[in-house]
């Protein structure tokens, strides 16, 4: 768990100092967008390995 809080302060620390909003509105959306990307993958991925990998 101390993982997780670990990667919570380094994202919150890397947009303390940025300067226009928009720069830091786009990268917080820009970074949930590849998060749901990288879950929706590992979620294929696990869905085809438990149904067999048939295409």
């Amino acid at each position: 768990m101390g993982t997780l809080v670990h990667f919570k302060n380094l994202y919150l620390e890397a947009f303390d100092d940025c300067k226009p909003s928009f720069v830091v509105f786009f990268l917080k959306g820009y970074s949930i967008f590849c998060a749901v990307m990288l879950f929706m993958a590992f979620y294929a991925f696990l869905y085809r390995a438990f149904t067999g990998f048939e295409f």
